[in-house]
Order: structure tokens, then C-alpha cells, then sequence
């Protein structure tokens, strides 16, 4: 057992002295007698053999309250210990037309849940082709007309699922847009400030995560028709930061969309839009590739060729099996308290 308060367990001195205060304080009997003979000879009852109880009740919560200060850990629980990796921020557009369907592992589902399964995989490993991200920042932008921080760059990667599950398409025509070069631009500057970040702790002297490189990974089936940026003015502003961008158009082929109606489900075909050579242009300006997206499984090796170019060497690693372990003895603690209580007021009651 590990106690991450050591320094409390000092606490345990001041009940010698507790002991001792408590003792100077009981006053003498006043009701003299000629002589205590007799009285000695009568011996003792239950009660008064038993006088000594509930100090030493209180002795034992005093004890109990020490060791939960202490903080007793144990546990199974494993900390890695990573000191440099990867930032990978995706960006995602969620627009109308990623409700476009396609097919993942034989099921018809929109776009953007493909995506969204996948990415869930390639940064949490599927237990095959992909080990997951484990030691590299990941950060998500999801935009349509306007982009948002859907989840800052993090190492806690069991907090990715929740933020991956919020990505929604777009609900209303207001919303509705591509602004492929404003969530670049943003993607960009949450890497480009993550990077100053680490460089101020190192001259801090604060050992930090050392980024190895920067990437953003595109995901669109769409063109650029919103925002202030145009993608190539953000692609040459990711490149002067040192930030590789993959871009990969969704879709395809033949695209549509099911709308249920009384009479049953119908596919209505819809328009294929992705601006292949601004992705292929945004890409080749920062030293990335271009690749286009089918279905999962082409989507599934786009990920793996990316998660065979991106690569890291872990430095350390630190398992830590510790867990809180202090409840119990707070539960001691209210439980001696308690009792206690009830046998001075009741059974050891003094008068006055």
C-alpha cells in the first residue's frame, strides 16, 4: 500500500498529549469520607470496568481520521509516462452533404458515422491494422459553415469518444456550408499554439511533451464555399508553421440519400461536389498526400498509410498501480464516532 500524504501520519503524536491533557483536567471528588475500605472491598461493576471505552473509541477514530489524511492508494489502474509524439488534429466537416449514405462493414449508414467509426479506430486501435494513437496528442475541428474546437489536443483519449459521438450534421439551412479554409486555418493555430506552449515550459524548465511533428487530417466531400479563407491561403499558412495536412475527399461513385416516406424508404441520388484538385493542391503545399475515400474499408487503409508515415518512438513508459483507498477508514472513523457518542450519552452518562 502506497500513502501519497506520508507528512499526516505526524498527527499521530498529539494523541499521547491529548491523553495527557484530558487526564489534568479531571477534577478531584469533592464528597470526603473517613475512610474508602469499604468501598474498595465492594469491587467493581460492568459499567465502571469498562470506563475506559470510549476514550479509547476516540483514540481509534483519531487513528482512522490519520490514516485517511495519509491517503492510502492502491490499485490496478496504469499511467504511461509518454515524452514526445505526434499533434494530430482532425477536421471533420459535418455540412448537409455528409448525409449522403455509405457503406461500413456492409450497412448503409451517412457519411459522417463512417467517419466517425473510423476515426474512433485509428485513434483508439481496432485491436488489428490499427494500434491506435496511444501516445500522440489528438485534437478534433468539425465545421460546416462556421468551424468549431470539438475537442482541444489531449492525451486522455478515453475522453475522444464522447466528443466524436457530439459531431452532428448540420440541422439548419443558416448552419449549412463548407469552410474548408477557415478550419484549416483554426486546426492550424490549435497546433501552432500547442508547440509554443511546450517551448515555454522547456525554457520554464519544466520537462514538457516534445511535439515530433504536426498534422492535420482533412475529411470532406465537399467544396469550399463559406468563411473568410480561401484552403490554399490556409494551407500556405499551415505550411510557414510546420504543419503536414493529409487531405481525403468522402465519397464517390454513386451517392444517395434515404428519405422515408409512408410508402416506404427511397433513394434519391445526390450530386457529387468534393473540389479534388483544391484538396489535392492543399496537401501537395505542405508535404502531404491526397487520397479518396469510398467506402470504410478504403477510408480504414487511408488510415493505416497515414499511421505508417506518422510514427514515434515511445522514450519511457511508467506503470503506477494506484488507487484511493481511503474510504473504509473514513467509514471506521464515522462508525467509532458514532458509537462514541451514544455510550457517553447513554451507558458512561456522568452526572453532572
Amino acid at each position: 500500500m502506497h500513502f501519497e500524504s506520508p507528512w499526516s501520519f505526524l498527527l499521530l503524536f498529539l494523541i499521547p498529549f491529548l491523553i495527557w491533557f484530558r487526564h489534568i483536567r479531571v477534577k478531584p471528588g469533592t464528597v470526603r469520607f473517613p475512610t474508602i475500605r469499604n468501598a474498595a472491598e465492594a469491587g467493581k461493576s460492568i459499567r465502571q470496568s469498562f470506563t475506559w471505552l470510549p476514550d479509547f473509541l476516540r483514540i481509534l477514530a483519531l487513528i482512522c481520521l490519520t490514516v485517511a489524511l495519509a491517503r492510502p492508494q492502491t490499485g490496478i489502474e496504469q499511467i504511461r509516462e509518454i515524452t514526445q509524439g505526434i499533434a494530430i488534429e482532425m477536421v471533420v466537416d459535418r455540412s448537409g452533404s455528409m448525409g449522403a449514405e455509405m457503406e461500413y462493414k456492409g450497412e448503409q449508414m451517412n457519411r459522417l458515422e463512417v467517419v466517425k467509426r473510423v476515426f474512433k479506430e485509428f485513434a483508439l486501435g481496432n485491436g488489428r491494422d490499427l494500434p491506435g494513437r496511444s501516445n500522440d496528442l489528438v485534437g478534433i475541428i468539425s465545421f460546416a459553415r462556421y468551424p468549431d474546437t470539438t475537442c482541444p489536443l489531449t492525451l486522455a483519449h478515453g475522453a475522444l469518444t464522447p466528443f466524436i459521438e457530439n459531431i452532428k450534421l448540420v440541422k439548419t439551412r443558416a448552419e449549412d456550408g463548407t469552410a474548408i479554409g477557415d478550419a484549416l486555418a483554426l486546426a492550424a493555430a490549435r497546433l501552432k499554439k500547442a508547440d509554443e506552449t511546450t517551448a515555454l515550459q522547456k525554457k520554464m524548465g519544466i520537462d514538457p511533451y516534445r511535439i515530433k511533428s504536426k498534422v492535420i487530417i482533412l475529411l470532406s466531400d465537399g467544396k469550399n464555399n463559406s468563411g473568410r479563407r480561401d484552403p490554399i491561403q490556409a494551407a500556405e499558412l499551415a505550411a510557414k508553421w510546420g504543419v503536414r495536412i493529409h487531405t481525403i475527399a468522402i465519397g464517390g461513385g454513386d451517392a444517395a440519400t434515404s428519405i422515408r416516406t409512408p410508402f416506404g424508404v427511397y433513394k434519391l441520388p445526390k450530386r457529387q461536389g468534393v473540389d479534388v484538385d483544391t484538396l489535392k493542391t492543399v496537401a501537395e503545399k505542405t508535404g502531404g498526400f491526397f487520397r479518396m475515400a469510398e467506402d470504410d474499408e478504403s477510408l480504414r487503409e487511408i488510415y493505416e498509410e497515414i499511421d505508417r508515415m506518422e510514427k514515434t518512438e515511445i522514450e519511457s513508459v511508467k506503470f503506477v498501480n494506484y488507487k484511493e483507498a481511503f474510504f473504509p477508514f473514513i467509514i471506521a472513523l464515522l462508525f467509532l464516532t458514532g458509537l462514541e457518542i451514544f455510550l457517553t450519552a447513554t451507558i458512561f452518562r456522568k452526572i453532572p
